[in-house]
């Protein structure tokens, strides 16, 4: 099989993955395994636990990245590109389209509401499947809780990054000296100096937009700065990415009620949760925002993944990395569970009614285990009678 048809193969198997991959990252780990090593044979099973943990490890939308790497394994960095491009579009142009019918009021008031509301109970249901795996023991419980109040006193994305760093050296404290898994060695088209380079223009973009950008009145360029940071620092998937995108965006691009409505819209389609940011890049600056902010957006994750993997097999030998990983991946938690609060539930729940309807659809998504494109519907159904009545 020569190059193109690789990457022809590459970019059918991610497109289907994009337009059935509902579940938020932990179904799409589940869907990626079932298609690249069990149909398709493109790795075993211990290198693909090796992709998820040091996706796990990076900034960024974890399943996003475990596709990338997958691509770029089997098709260089071309393929990479091409296994993001699949998985991502579909769900990109399907929230551009909804903040398109936003915009020109075709969506009624009403139906924003239902979408409000079973925002509450997603990442409620994110929040129990993440405390279950990131805080198995009282002392990682004790820095989630610990991370959320920090969160909610001082309300800032920068508190975030403080926070983040903080919980990481709590980590490689209490568990520095726990042993680290062996690696699998990854076959890849580029090497080191690549890694390196891609480091490098992580780096500069991160420390250089935001010193730039009061010297430069331009609206592209501030989304461009907002959404590269925020997809550059965030850790622990779509849901985490909530808190902070809200205070960029909030109330100076629009409003609190516009920003939780697309946040309860990308439930509903499949693929990445950062694609909200297509959602987001469409109110603030039409089709051109939505380029712009989806570009930004990704472009964190495929230099850190290009950065990593040359390395990946030397870092998941560390214990100290392993041990403030664990660290961060608690305070993750914490920043989610103060989400929870300001802005999902402030923003969504007027009364009991609605708190009731979020009741149901969080109890629809963990107990009777509905796809949540379905739980959405049903809880945009509930939640625009309610509002009507």
């Amino acid at each position: 099989m020569n190059r193109k048809q690789r990457w022809l193969e590459i970019l059918k198997a991610s497109t289907k993955l994009g337009l059935t991959s509902f579940g938020g990252p932990a179904a799409h780990i589940g869907y990626f395994r079932d298609e690249y090593v069990h149909r398709r044979k493109w790795l075993d099973d211990k290198a693909y636990a090796d992709l998820v943990a040091l996706c796990q490890f990076l900034p960024g939308p974890a399943s996003s990245q475990v596709g990338i790497s997958i691509g770029m394994m089997r098709g260089g960095i071309m393929g990479g590109f091409l296994s993001w491009l699949g998985f991502t579009m579909p769900s990109v142009i399907a929230l551009m389209i909804f903040a398109m019918l936003i915009t020109s009021g075709s969506v009624d008031i009403a139906w924003l509401q239902g979408l409000k509301i079973v925002a509450v109970a997603v990442v409620a249901h994110a929040l129990l499947g993440m405390g279950k795996s990131l805080t198995p023991d009282v002392q990682r419980l004790m820095i989630a809780l610990g991370a959320a109040i920090a969160i909610l006193l001082v309300p800032t994305a920068w508190a975030q990054i403080i926070v983040i760093v903080l919980t990481g050296i709590i980590g490689f404290l209490l568990y520095g000296k726990d042993q680290a898994p062996e690696a699998v060695k990854l076959v890849l088209t580029f090497g080191k100096k690549t890694g390196l380079a891609a480091w490098g223009i992580f780096a500069a973009l991160l420390i250089g937009l935001p010193l730039v950008r009061p010297f430069i009145e331009s609206s592209a360029f501030a989304i461009f700065d907002i959404f590269y940071r925020v997809g550059a620092i965030v850790f622990g998937g779509g849901h985490v990415v909530l808190p902070m995108l809200e205070r960029e965006v909030v109330p100076e691009w629009m409003t609190a009620d516009a920003f939780i409505a697309g946040y309860g819209a990308a439930q509903a389609v499949p693929g990445p949760l950062f694609t909200l940011s297509a959602y987001l890049g469409q109110l603030m600056s039409g089709a051109g925002g939505v380029l712009i902010a989806v570009v930004a957006m990704f472009l964190p994750s495929f230099l850190l993944v290009i950065g990593t993997l040359p390395f990946w097999s030397v870092i998941r030998t560390k214990p100290g990395i392993q041990a403030a990983l664990k660290g961060i991946n608690a305070g993750v938690v914490g920043i989610l569970l103060a989400a929870l609060y300001d802005p999902v539930f402030t923003s969504a729940i007027r009364g009991p009614v609605d708190f009731a309807i979020a009741i149901a659809a969080f109890g629809m998504l963990v107990y009777l285990k509905l796809a949540p494109w379905k739980v959405v519907l049903i809880t945009a159904l509930l939640g625009a009678l309610a509002y009507a009545l």
